[in-house]
């Protein structure tokens, strides 16, 4: 039906190829990375095959689980009982549960019934659209209080978003409370997905199944421009050669496309640049013995400058203990260029404070990942700062991880947004 290129090869871009491909299209991927999968890419970690950054899976993922069962591979979905906590100045709260709440010790009563309710509506929305322009620290504010916000949310946004903190959209921050809060067993229990084997088993069928529809994956092949002529994509032009196309769908950062498609109009350049992003160092590490027997602990303590930890081995089974330790800051953070000694030294000292059992002599294996690109900054309004998918050069469609806003990312939200693409075509 068309000639069709895909521009980079995540878990949108491997979506947008294999739905175009079964829509009839003739469809080309490209790839900067020598391998497919973007941030869900597995890679060897002392001997274990596993995510570059962790993934998990709610029970509100619907086009996940509709693409998992079109691949055949639905069977490998697993749902784990999981648990989160906090840790605050040096003690451990269990949190998630409405016992949990009312027993925290560090909230009034009109916090704790403030901060409960809040949650609980959201699990309840249909729509955000409300809370668009709504400030999320405001927000937070309004229903639980000064103090609740200090206590569970203040750090929390100051170590993922620094000096962009006080600028977060509570639609965003509302969404990502319900697609939690809606993933559980009962009231008392959340439960969340993994799929087995990891997110390599979706990569690889999505892989398998785009090759045997007759397309071509370019992986190690990064487009340096999108071409364009009498105000209608052309092709697209890498290191090798320039192919004619007449469709295309990018899926690389925002930050990235005024540079790669130098036809667009200077507005439409000046709209992407806009778009803010934070970068993350995620600090991988393999130990003899656990830290915690949660999925995910928020942190909220002044020697510690993470607002969390994911101990992924808690919800994929793994012979050893494996954690996910991520530094979120923007790419201007002097912190941001340390070597990974320096980050693998630091975060295990975070976890020795966590959990005085574990010892520096518990850590088996570490691993530094880098993005400069991984957490786009959705502030207030931030709908309307969004571009139009559909670009002024007619056939070029242009998206990233921020047109799923208010969602967050997630490999759910890639599928579903990468069949939208697909289908305008």
């Amino acid at each position: 039906m068309a000639k069709v290129a895909v521009i980079g090869a995540g878990a949108m871009g491997l979506a947008a190829a294999y739905h175009a491909l079964k829509a009839g299209h003739d469809v080309t991927l490209y790839e900067s990375d020598t391998v497919a999968g973007g941030m869900a890419a597995h890679f060897d970690f002392d001997g274990l095959s596993i995510e570059r950054f962790y993934h998990f899976v709610c029970k509100a993922d619907q086009p996940l689980f509709d693409l998992m069962a079109e691949l055949g591979i639905g069977h490998k979905l697993c749902w784990r009982n999981t648990s989160m906590g906090y840790y605050i100045a040096g003690r451990h709260y269990r949190w998630g549960t409405p016992w949990a709440l009312l027993t925290f010790p560090l909230l009034s009563l009109r916090g704790k019934l403030g901060y409960g309710f809040q949650a609980f509506l959201q699990t309840k929305r249909k729509h955000f659209d409300d809370l668009d322009r709504v400030n999320a620290g405001d927000w937070f504010i309004k229903w639980g209080g000064r103090r609740t916000y200090d206590v569970l949310w203040k750090r929390l946004l100051e170590l993922k978003f620094f000096e962009y903190a006080n600028d977060i959209s509570a639609a965003w921050m509302a969404t990502r409370i319900k697609r939690i809060g809606t993933s559980r067993a009962s009231l008392f229990q959340e439960q969340l997905g993994v799929i087995e084997g990891g997110s390599q088993t979706l990569v690889d069928a999505l892989v398998a199944a785009i090759r045997r529809l007759g397309g071509t994956i370019r992986l190690g092949e990064p487009v340096r421009e999108i071409v364009a002529a009498g105000g209608r994509v052309t092709g697209v032009r890498t290191d090798k050669n320039t192919s004619d196309y007449e469709r295309v769908i990018s899926t690389v950062p925002t930050p990235l496309v005024s540079a790669m498609v130098p036809a667009l109009p200077d507005a439409s350049k000046k709209a992407y640049d806009a778009i803010r992003n934070i970068g993350v160092v995620c600090v991988l590490l393999k130990l003899k013995k656990p830290v915690t027997d949660h999925f995910w602990l928020n942190i909220n303590d002044q020697r510690i400058d993470i607002p969390g930890i994911v101990e992924f081995s808690n919800l994929r089974y793994l012979s050893d203990t494996v954690v996910y330790v991520p530094y979120y800051m923007p790419q201007t953070h002097p912190k941001f260029t340390q070597s990974d000694d320096f980050f693998v030294k630091e975060a295990m000292g975070y976890l020795t404070e966590v959990n005085p059992a574990l010892t520096r002599e518990d850590l088996l294996a570490s691993h530094v990942g880098r993005l400069s690109y991984a957490q786009p900054v959705c502030e207030p309004g931030f709908s309307a700062k969004i571009p139009p998918v559909q670009t002024p050069i007619a056939g070029l469609q242009v998206a990233d991880t921020c047109y799923y806003y208010p969602e967050d990312r997630g490999i759910s939200e890639s599928v579903r947004f990468a069949k939208i693409m697909v289908d305008a075509l």
